[in-house]
């Protein structure tokens, strides 16, 4: 079941497609539409982070299991300016393009698993997981 699927993100059009295939992918691993939703939303968040700060990116897409129990990993990479602060980026309410959008925080309440690597000038990778309910 070892799946994956690699997403260059790079306009909206990008964002869509990785949001589409992240849903497709957590539905063929057996998850609820409402939880494949959920993943989806998560995967447009960070996608559309890359578009809005770092230009371009990927979102790689990997079907996984953990003892049995089908998952769904997502690692969204880029090369842009990195977070200054990610304790800050963490913050609900926290944005430096103005946008009301769920930001990092809601990714982070969206998934079951969350990790954020970020250096300024080198980019920023965040990979998330979401195991079946």
């Amino acid at each position: 079941m070892e799946n994956e699927i690699c997403v260059s993100i790079a306009s909206d059009q990008d964002v869509v497609a990785a949001r589409r295939k992240g849903r497709a992918m957590a539905l063929e691993s057996g998850f609820s539409a409402s939880d494949s939703t959920l993943l989806a939303t998560a995967i447009s968040e960070l996608a559309r982070n890359i578009v809005s700060y770092a230009g371009r990116g990927e979102i790689v897409l990997r079907a996984t299991q953990n003892c049995g129990r089908p998952g769904v990993t997502v690692v969204a990479r880029d090369d842009g300016p990195g977070i200054p602060s990610i304790e800050q980026a963490l913050r609900d309410g926290y944005s430096t393009s103005g946008s009301i959008g769920l930001g990092l925080p809601g990714v982070r309440r969206l998934v079951d698993e969350f990790e954020i690597v970020s250096a300024v000038g080198q980019g920023t990778t965040v990979t998330v997981r979401k195991w079946k309910g």
